[in-house]
């Protein structure tokens, strides 16, 4: 994709309605061009999977009414002559000012243009244009930059996970969707068992396919899975193709007026554990029944025991009745604290037996747990 010359476009615009006396004066406006780049050095070396950017500057061109210039900056691969760049973009300030500041997303979409591949390093050559109205000046000089691209892919809309390894094999109709956490990211709590496994863009037998190799992620493959079966949190991101993994190890009710963890959850499929028919009798106290829980999460993550707690999104919380909203009990990363962040069973709860469900998948809007009084 090749950036249009439009202020070029709009003085031809211009031209149609203003006659030839007044062509004849703008094409007469000279510009000299640039003759010195000035940065980044020759050669210069960007790791663009860094959040930073790279600053290019040059030597102000001259226009011979000694009015203001306007700048282009073009790429193209190492050997181009840039008589057909692969993109060309404006300079700062609407292209006023010999500079451009280019953030690492951009000149790695640049270089992706130039036919660097990810995880790879590649050269890019690049020149400034010159202008003022019709007279386009190409300096003579140009450079060299480096760059390594990270291991990033477009992100899709939707993904989702097949396989032999998988909880809904290897028909493809049957893929466990992910969720989308974020503009490049993606998450899912699922299981797997002996097998293969790998990511498909679409329930299609022609969808774009990834795979983890390691902590990365990969094209047009299959991992293989050998141990045993457990329950995984997968997180995926495209703007770099990294990878996590890690296995959940328990989930437990934290009932804090007791100080104490009332009983773990059994993981049921498709991102769902339950705890089914459970007693639940809330604390006598001076001022009332104390009726507060939250969740403790025990995973490994690299050979490491980790807690994560979930709980409501508010430090404090009234006890739910049958017309609290449904996002009363979604469930967010919470601290350790003893009381803060707990959620408060109904009232219907008390010395009555229930089921609760732990639901953590894309049937739901967010993470959630359901109670049912028995």
């Amino acid at each position: 994709m090749k950036t249009t010359y439009i202020k070029l476009l709009a003085i031809v615009g211009v031209l149609l309605f203003s006659g030839c006396s007044d062509y004849d004066t703008i094409t007469n406006t000279k510009v000299s061009p640039v003759d010195a780049l000035y940065s980044p050095e020759k050669n210069k070396f960007f790791n663009l999977g860094a959040q930073s950017s790279a600053l290019f500057e040059w030597q102000a061109a001259k226009a011979e009414d000694n009015g203001a210039v306007l700048y282009d900056v073009a790429f193209d691969k190492p050997d181009g002559d840039f008589s057909n760049p692969i993109y060309v973009l404006p300079s700062d300030g609407k292209g006023f000012q010999n500079t451009l500041n280019l953030s690492f997303t951009d000149l790695n979409k640049i270089a992706e243009m130039a036919g660097i591949e990810t995880k790879s390093n590649g050269k890019l050559k690049w020149t400034v244009l010159s202008s003022k109205g019709l007279d386009v000046q190409p300096s003579a000089a140009s450079s060299i930059i480096e760059v390594e691209r990270p291991g990033g892919y477009p992100t899709p809309d939707e993904l989702f996970l097949t396989g032999t390894g998988t909880e809904g094999g290897d028909d493809i109709a049957n893929a466990v969707p992910l969720k989308k956490t974020g503009a490049t990211s993606f998450e899912v709590y699922t299981s797997l068992k002996p097998g293969d496994y790998h990511f498909v863009t679409r329930k299609a037998n022609n969808a774009d396919s990834y795979y983890i190799n390691g902590s990365d992620l990969e094209t047009d493959g299959k991992t293989t899975y050998n141990g045993d079966e457990k329950v995984y949190r997968m997180k995926l991101d495209f703007s770099d193709g990294s990878v996590t993994m890690a296995t959940v190890e328990k989930i437990e009710l934290w009932f804090p007026p007791l100080g104490d963890y009332l009983f773990d959850f059994a993981y049921v499929g498709n991102g769902t554990w339950k705890s089914a028919n459970k007693h639940i009798e809330f604390k006598q106290e001076s001022w009332g029944r104390d009726e507060r829980y939250k969740f403790k999460f025990t995973l490994e993550k690299d050979g490491d025991s980790v807690e994560e707690w979930y709980g409501s999104v508010n430090a404090d919380n009234q006890r739910p009745d049958a017309n609290t909203a449904e996002s009363y009990w979604y469930m967010v990363p919470v601290s350790d604290d003893f009381w803060s962040n707990s959620f408060k069973f109904d009232g219907a709860v008390d010395n009555n037996n229930v089921d609760i469900d732990i639901i953590f998948n894309i049937t739901v809007p967010e993470y959630t747990h359901k109670i049912t009084v028995l």
